[in-house]
């Protein structure tokens, strides 16, 4: 084959040699895992009952607890566990596997099991919005799946198909969970993969134990006439929070798209509303369509409009209501409203979601403002006094009016409105009102031009009224707000932006012959656009430069290179559903037709490598060397390698919260775990959960950590639990290890930066940048002159969105050797943007963005995942580099610090250079690095009542301590006699520190009684009176010697050096005259409210801390007092008395009964001589007789006569013995 020639047209050898350029561009590495690079993690759903069947999965709707899982509980008889504890568990298990392309994935799951090969899998839980009913927290659980033998029938004796299982754990107020998944290290190499697994609130089970959707009834046929050739919808959802998305559009269907997997998987579901259809004068629809036309899905409510109708639906999520606030059915709301639109609104604020409502009509010019929280929703008529429309008729001659879209910003409380204005003489125009929620407000922001400007090829425009226009008029059809940076975009057939909503800059890059059907935003400073003919343009937030994505010429390189491959997710026919972002990525959901077959599938839109593709597209040069002619391309990316080092460790900035749970060791010779185990498994995790939950008590504990209650009693006995599991003998043949199952605070920095920082006052975020430029950086004789200019530049902007709250300062240091630059950025907080916050609420939303400049567009990484864009570029830098590099040339490290008339600080260093060499280093994993700032009090930050030691300082000053007669360790007594110093503790609950709170605080007693059961809140009235010195009304409960109160005098302050409390309970205050219910002194519960609000400037923290004080001894009133001493020493003398007289009566008494006894036995002796008494007949006797009878007489009553004489001397002896 001869050469190629010059002959030969340029575009086929570019085309020819773009497929080689791809693959040479792969670095080496990648070629050698280019087989390992087709494997990827695989996810289901499992619960207790499919645990072992092969293709099972369920659906995530279950959110109660089980309790089968205790009595496995209960056969650990020999175990570190509480036999006394009811241990529950997840209703569902994580079933994990992995696949590779050509090969069998049960022989591959075999394989790495018998490499070593353990799936890590962690758990984020996404916090709730409703912040007053749940807390606020960054929580993840990182756990290890533990391997398990399919239950089904196989030949093999010990192993055919096998799994990994871990428990899938849920918390109450989080509906949204992402599950990444990463190898342990053993075993084949298989990339780390994200899931969602989100709870579906839309699901039940019906009696035959199938399930169905509650919002309607499922279509299992795709049809391809409600796809194809379909315009495409936007995706509409509250950002990070909905578990549940919807997607309308189907022409002349009341169906819809479902997904509680971001489109992983999907359902069509036809929803059961009534379609009906109120026409009227006020509401002047042609037509009527059963066409679901906007769908917004918020965290646990969707709406959707159908005609001139809204409808809403609540799922049943028991995790986040506790109670069951489910609709049932779809509600119509609205109904006596014509309504055009619904406006999302992406980010959630105050505790609640919104939704917005444009109507036409009767209500023309006003918003119906829609508020979610807890599922509950309610509509509010905006603006309150009158219609914007009647606000600009005040100032402008206006003849129509309607307000075309609506943006709401909620840290300002603003609604942004487009609206459109039509005058007498027919002219028609957009304004930008806002008008305030807080003050009700209205004002008109901006005039948009009637024409679009004249960019004349600028890239940028700034509008100041003075450049010249086109004839093509401007047709506004929407605006989108980023509220992090700022950013307002309006767009229509033309794309304006501002900082402040007041100055625009107009983007001539988008042809003015396009209209934009809407905006795609990450929120992480990426835009995508769709426009009315499918165009997909890609814009990055900060840079001026639109891209065309699709179609262009690297799509269809790309889309050659996909088919070419095979690739599934790629058809010659498609049409495109939705655009959106996942996890800063940006999706397609597209219809494809392959072989006469229609299916839909998710896919990746590879924005790198298009712009990579166009680049080498554009920028190419053929060069003739002899007979050949050779191709080269230009790399316009000012640098070759970029690093960020001296990352600080990242839990204090990103407020991340993680524990650590490892499967229990199983007892079995295959290692393999069965379904006790893994029941075991699900109630430890369970358990960790719980204990983090119940770590919110107001007393510290003496080990700041939430698992120290679990093992404090089972730590000793450790070795010997260790002992039964080597010899085999533990109970259950399970061994629970307590060091598996923890909270980790000492997470390392992985070389990016994090996904977010949070700000408390003062804070300070530093790292460093280092920067390897391409070609000769370093001109070592330019720079010994001062009046010469620098070849090349390397330069690093820091872009702020909020300059007057955060500052960012940049160091630079040239490394000429290495032909390297090393920037040291600091960011810190300004201490001005904030007032107190309970931690995690009302933070306040900024940005930091770092570039550098030349590399917009230009900079690409190739990662295993494929070519990442790096650092962009700020355009409107550019001209300040060589004035930069003037003074750089005076310092070998320069701090430069420049204000832009958009809002923005912008921190700029450079060097100048010209040459580089490459350096062996760590490319960053991460693209466009736009940062969120949230400044306020960060979230797991709490005041505890540092009760060790203030016992311990108590019992110092007073000399003594005395507790309750009955002691309860879980809240000692304190003497009210004793002056009282309490202490407290700032607990932060990621890092685990803990130490001295040192600010100023403010102490009331907002309540109280006198037992547990009758304490009682006080009125605002009844706290003034009981806690401030200004009480004239003899009601304060205690005092103190400080001299220091709040501004208004009302309040004490105190603070770490107070000088303690003296408890007073005076006469009206409610511990006055406690009555006593037991011998023992009188006690009283007070509820005790420590805020340090107003009074401590060091952090944005609104430390809050609400507690019992067990307060024993108080002394009784006046009154009481003597009534009691009344009534006692009546009693005592009452008592002394009866016992004296019974002392002197008691002789009489005894005599009285003795001589009454004596009466008594003498009357039984008479009546005992008179039955041996003669009777007068018998006289007749014989004088023998007679006497032998007289002498019988005579003895008998000498016998009587004796008795009665001892009688009497037994009772003078007893007599005399009682006066003794």
């Amino acid at each position: 084959m001869s050469p190629a020639g010059p002959a030969l047209p340029r575009l086929r050898v570019l085309r020819a040699l773009w497929a080689l350029l791809v693959v040479l561009l792969a670095p080496w590495r990648l070629w050698a895992i280019k087989d390992t690079l087709e494997c990827t993690w695989q996810v289901v759903l499992n619960n207790f009952e499919t645990v072992g069947k092969n293709h099972a999965s369920d659906r995530f709707f279950n959110q109660e607890p089980l309790d089968t899982v205790d009595e496995v509980f209960s056969l650990l008889v020999d175990a570190p566990i509480d036999p006394d504890e009811r241990y529950l568990g997840f209703p569902y298990f994580l079933k994990i596997n992995y696949s590779c392309r050509g090969e069998s994935s049960e022989a591959l799951v075999r394989k790495g099991h018998l490499t070593g090969l353990k799936p890590v899998v962690l758990v984020t839980f996404q916090s709730p919005v409703n912040f007053h009913h749940w807390k606020i927290e960054q929580l993840q659980i990182q756990m290890e799946a533990a391997p398990f033998r399919s239950r089904e029938w196989c030949n093999a004796e010990e192993l055919c198909i096998m799994s990994w299982y871990m428990p899938m754990p849920i918390k109450n107020g989080s509906v949204v969970m992402r599950v990444d998944v990463s190898s342990n290290g053993l075993g084949p190499f298989i990339p780390n993969k994200r899931f969602q697994v989100n709870i579906n609130g839309f699901l039940e089970r019906q009696r035959d134990n199938s399930l169905q959707f509650t919002v309607g009834n499922e279509l299992f046929d795709l049809i391809p006439r409600y796809f194809v050739n379909v315009p495409s919808r936007p995706l509409w959802y509250t950002v990070d929070q909905a578990p549940v998305l919807i997607l309308g559009g189907i022409p002349e269907e009341k169906a819809i798209l479902l997904t509680d997997t971001n489109f992983e998987d999907f359902f069509l579901v036809e929803l059961s509303i009534d379609s009906c259809w109120v026409g009227s004068f006020y509401c002047p629809q042609a037509n009527f369509t059963a066409t679901i036309y906007d769908a917004i899905a918020t965290e646990s409510t969707l709406f959707i409009r159908q005609n001139q109708l809204i409808y809403y639906f609540t799922g049943t999520y028991t995790t986040l209501h506790e109670t069951s606030h489910g609709s049932g059915r779809w509600v119509r709301i609205l109904a006596n409203e014509c309504v055009k639109k619904l406006c999302p609104v992406h980010f959630h604020s105050n505790g609640s979601e919104y939704v917005m409502a444009l109507t036409t009509g009767k209500h023309e010019g006003y918003v119906h403002f829609g508020t979610i929280t807890d599922g509950r929703v309610s509509f509010e008529l905006l603006p309150r006094q009158q219609s914007v429309c009647n606000g600009i008729r005040a100032s402008l001659p206006v003849v129509n009016c309607s307000i075309t879209w609506a943006v709401f910003i909620a840290g300002d409380y603003d609604l942004l409105l487009l609206v459109e204005i039509e005058e007498p003489a027919s002219r028609k125009y957009f304004l930008v009102v806002s008008y305030n929620l807080v003050s009700d407000y209205l004002v008109i922001l901006y005039t948009i031009p009637e024409f679009i400007p004249d960019a004349r090829g600028l890239e940028f425009l700034m509008i100041l009224g003075t450049e010249s226009y086109t004839n093509v008029p401007m047709v506004p059809k929407g605006m989108s707000y980023n509220e992090y940076n700022n950013l307002l975009f309006i767009w229509g057939n033309f794309l304006l932006q501002s900082y402040n909503k007041e100055n625009y800059i107009y983007l001539g890059d988008f042809p003015k012959e396009l209209s934009i059907k809407y905006l795609v935003n990450s929120f992480h400073g990426d835009i995508a656009i769709v426009t009315e003919t499918e165009e997909i343009w890609y814009l990055l937030e900060g840079s001026y430069q639109v891209y065309k994505l699709f179609p262009s010429k690297g799509w269809e390189l790309y889309l050659s290179l996909r088919l070419m491959q095979q690739s599934s997710l790629y058809a010659p026919n498609e049409t495109m559903i939705t655009l959106f972002y996942d996890d800063s990525k940006l999706y397609q959901l597209v219809y494809l037709i392959d072989k006469q077959q229609g299916r839909l599938v998710k896919r990746l839109v590879p924005v790198e490598q298009l712009l990579m593709y166009q680049q080498l597209g554009n920028h190419y040069l053929l060069e003739q060397q002899g007979s050949h002619l050779t191709l080269s391309f230009a790399n316009f990316c000012p640098f070759t390698v970029m690093r960020l080092l001296d990352l600080p460790n990242p839990q204090i900035y990103t407020r991340q919260e993680r524990y650590r749970a490892q499967p229990p060791r199983i007892l079995e010779p295959s290692g393999f775990h069965n379904n006790n185990s893994l029941a075991v498994y699900q109630g430890l995790v369970y358990y960790l959960l719980w204990l983090h939950s119940m770590y919110d008590k107001p007393y510290a504990d003496p080990v700041h950590d939430p698992t120290w209650r679990w093992w404090k009693n089972k730590k000793q006995d450790q070795d010997y639990y260790f002992y039964l599991a080597s010899n085999w003998q533990s109970a259950g043949n399970v061994h629970i290890d307590m060091a598996s199952y923890e909270k980790i605070y000492d997470l390392k920095a992985e070389n990016e930066l994090p996904e977010r920082i949070f700000l408390d006052k003062g804070t300070i975020y530093s790292f460093s940048v280092f920067l390897t430029a391409r070609g000769h950086s370093f001109d070592l004789e330019a720079q010994s002159s001062a009046s010469s200019q620098p070849g090349s530049q390397v330069g690093l902007a820091v872009v702020l969105a909020d300059p007057a709250c955060i500052e960012a300062v940049v160091k630079q240091k040239d490394l000429i050797n290495r032909n390297s630059v090393l920037f040291w950025v600091t960011l810190s907080d300004k201490r001005t943007c904030f007032d107190q916050g309970i931690s995690g609420h009302h933070l306040m939303k900024t940005s930091m963005l770092i570039k550098v400049v030349g590399s917009s567009g230009h900079c690409f990484q190739n990662t295993h995942q494929g070519p990442r864009m790096q650092v962009p570029s700020l355009a409107l830098l550019s001209r300040l580099r060589i004035w930069c590099c003037h003074k750089l040339q005076q310092k070998s490290q320069s701090q430069v610090r420049l204000r832009s008339s958009v809002a923005l600080v912008v921190v700029y260093a450079c060097s100048c250079s010209s040459n580089s060499t490459p350096s062996h280093g760590t490319f960053m994993s991460q693209g466009n690095l736009m940062v969120p700032l949230l400044i306020g009090c960060p979230p797991g930050k709490r005041l505890a009542f540092d009760i060790t030691y203030t016992l311990e300082y108590n019992r110092l000053q007073n000399k003594h301590y005395f507790d309750c007669v009955h002691v309860d360790p879980e809240m000692p007594c304190f003497l009210f006699r004793d002056i009282f110093y309490p202490f407290f503790l700032i607990q932060d609950l990621v890092t685990g520190d803990s130490g001295s709170f040192q600010g100023s605080y403010v102490l009331k007693v907002v309540g109280g009684g006198p037992t547990l059961d009758t304490i009682k809140d006080y009125s605002e009235e009844d706290i003034y009176r009981f806690n401030s010195p200004l009480d004239k009304t003899g009601s304060l409960i205690w005092t103190t010697r400080n001299s220091t109160t709040t501004e208004d005098s009302a309040f004490n302050i105190m603070s770490h050096h107070s000088l303690g409390i003296e408890w007073l309970c005076l006469e009206n205050s409610p511990c006055h005259d406690t009555i006593p219910h037991s011998i023992f002194a009188p006690e009283f519960f007070f509820k005790v409210l420590v805020s340090n609000r107003g009074v401590d400037k060091s952090t944005y923290c609104d430390y809050q801390l609400t507690f019992l004080l067990h307060i024993h001894g108080l002394p009784l009133s006046a009154k009481r007092a003597f009534l009691i001493l009344m009534v006692s020493t009546s009693v005592f003398v009452g008592l002394v008395s009866l016992y004296i007289i019974f002392c002197l009566l008691l002789p009489f008494m005894v005599k009285t009964c003795n001589f009454f006894r004596w009466k008594i036995n003498n009357i039984m002796a008479s009546e005992s001589s008179y039955i041996y008494s003669i009777p007068s007949n018998t006289r007749a006797f014989n004088k023998t007789s007679l006497t032998k009878s007289g002498s019988s007489f005579r003895g008998s009553s000498d016998i009587l006569s004796k008795r009665v004489a001892e009688s009497k001397a037994e009772a003078e002896e007893t007599t005399g013995k009682s006066q003794t």
